[in-house]
């Protein structure tokens, strides 16, 4: 049976929901990120007026005020925006249980066996335009198609609140003239390895011999060719909120190559701080540590360890994830990251531990006041020393509130 699968975007998420809560701010050209005036920090999102000057997602202040000297700047407040994103993502589960989040802005929904009870994908995905709309305020670019790759593909073309339809019969004339950037798993190393074989367009990439792709790009080119030929099978995941949690995890692509294990560690404490936030929040510890490399080859390793004692502390997860990168990482650029913690128990369970080891719940009794301070004050209030205006590091999901999603 033909799946009929929809991708969801809001547009401009961010700086959307600030033009919503200040309707002020939607004539004027707007930026959520950096200070203006100190002209640092960078762009975390843009809306419609700036982006058509060409300021850009990951700009520094300073590259985009040369491109819009007018530009007005606010601070981005996570707990609004996780609160809009699930206000949609529970709108979404009218017309399916399977729904994968790929962000707070972005989703797949599986609604092939929907489509006797809304009509078809093109039916469904405008009504979900609608009542978002209706509900919140914000607006949606929507692909349709018959999988999840070709689905996003038609999102990302999409106009700002607008729906595209990529079908088995016009997929070869809508897709094959678009250059090979366009299409999921393309980055930019991988764009300039296609463009030293010549290969630009996805069509080039579809009639290109896969053997050749694989010798060229590795597995990846394999992966790539099937993506471009409309062979992608993956399912669309059912929703995650509400399952218990197996492990607790977060990771990122960061906004340039880490060359130096200095870089790399300060990237893991981001993410271990995160992910112990979280578990504390919902009350576990764990017992395993892995982590999740990939580098500007696209080459992929995966690494845990198990531990003897049951943690959940960023420090104690960072040490475990450091010693992982050490002995695994040749200093090739790294372009993404992920930590997780794994073989959870409850908090209030306790934990067992050898009687030959020494249980030091310093760092646990230090992060637990620090959690209490900043749930009072605010998350930005007490940072560690070692994150602040790290150029690297850009994370749209760096909510915590959001990390359910991250299961």
């Amino acid at each position: 049976m033909q799946r009929t699968i929809i991708h969801c975007d809001l547009n401009n998420f961010y700086a959307s929901v600030e033009c919503v809560v200040r309707p002020e701010l939607a004539n004027v050209p707007l930026i959520v990120g950096g200070d203006v005036e100190k002209r640092h920090g960078i762009v975390l999102a843009k809306n419609q007026l700036a982006k058509a000057q060409g300021v850009k997602t990951g700009d520094t202040i300073w590259q985009a005020l040369k491109k819009e000297p007018n530009l007005v700047s606010v601070p981005p407040q996570f707990d609004l925006y996780m609160r809009y994103s699930k206000m949609v993502f529970n709108e979404y589960v009218h017309y399916t249980s399977k729904v994968e989040p790929f962000g707070p802005d972005e989703c797949w929904l599986d609604v092939t066996g929907s489509l006797k009870l809304f009509g078809c994908g093109v039916a469904i995905a405008d009504d979900i335009k609608r009542v978002v709309k209706e509900k919140t305020g914000l607006t949606l670019s929507i692909g349709v198609s018959f999988n999840k790759i070709f689905a996003k593909l038609a999102g990302d073309i999409a106009p700002p609140d607008g729906t595209l339809e990529i079908t088995k019969d016009n997929f070869q004339k809508i897709v094959y003239p678009l250059d090979t950037s366009k299409i999921m798993g393309v980055g930019r190393k991988t764009l300039e390895k296609l463009r030293d074989i010549h290969i630009r367009t996805i069509g080039d990439l579809a009639t290109a011999d896969p053997e050749y792709l694989k010798r060229a790009l590795g597995k990846n080119g394999l992966m790539l060719s099937n993506y471009a030929r409309g062979l992608d099978n993956e399912p669309v995941k059912e929703y995650v909120e509400g399952r218990d949690v197996k492990s607790v995890g977060h990771g990122l692509t960061t906004v340039r190559d880490l060359v130096s294990y200095e870089e790399a560690g300060t990237l893991i404490y981001y993410l271990a701080e995160l992910v112990a936030v979280r578990m504390r929040k919902i009350g576990v510890r764990g017992r395993g540590v892995a982590i999740h490399l990939r580098d500007n080859t696209l080459s992929v390793i995966t690494r845990q360890c198990k531990l003897v004692s049951s943690i959940n502390s960023t420090t104690q997860i960072a040490d475990n994830a450091i010693k992982l990168l050490k002995a695994n990482w040749d200093l090739i650029p790294l372009r993404s990251m992920s930590i997780s913690v794994f073989d959870l128990s409850l908090t209030e369970a306790g934990t067992q531990v050898s009687m030959f080891d020494v249980v030091d719940t310093k760092f646990e009794q230090l992060e637990a006041a620090l959690d209490k301070i900043r749930s009072r004050h605010g998350a930005d209030k007490i940072i560690r020393a070692n994150l602040i205006q790290q150029d690297f590091i850009y994370d749209k999901n760096d909510s915590e509130d959001f990390l359910p999603f991250m299961r």
